[in-house]
């Protein structure tokens, strides 16, 4: 399970982030991690299911305080769990598809902030 890792390399890299994640303990936050990756894989061809969904899930960390900044800091983080996991088999051409998918995924999930700011500002 790749999930451990990718945390203790966000951690490591970006320390301000770990904040983020009091409320959750690190067992659970790995599985959550790892059930959305695996959802997402599922659904790869379903830009329907991509879209509503990665959207809802970005609206929802709007509330948990992500910023655009750390979208980036998570996706350097996935890159590099990757590479290290893969080990020689993180070729130029799995890191240009994973930088890709991950790109994709990322601007699915801020799709949905203005969404999550619409609502913000309604029930104020």
């Amino acid at each position: 399970m790749i999930t451990p890792r990718f945390y203790e390399i966000l951690f490591e890299r970006y320390p301000q982030a770990r904040p983020l994640f009091g409320g959750n303990s690190s067992k659970k936050q790995q599985e959550m991690l790892q059930q959305a990756l695996v959802s997402v894989l599922e659904h790869l061809e379903d830009a329907s299911w991509l879209s509503s969904t990665l959207g809802a899930l970005g609206a929802k960390h709007v509330d948990y305080g992500v910023t655009r900044e750390m979208y980036d800091w998570v996706g350097d983080s996935l890159l590099a769990t990757l590479a290290e996991t893969l080990g020689d088999d993180w070729t130029a051409n799995v890191k240009d598809q994973w930088s890709t998918a991950y790109g994709v995924i990322r601007d699915l999930m801020l799709a949905g902030v203005p969404q999550a700011t619409a609502t913000a500002t309604a029930t104020a």
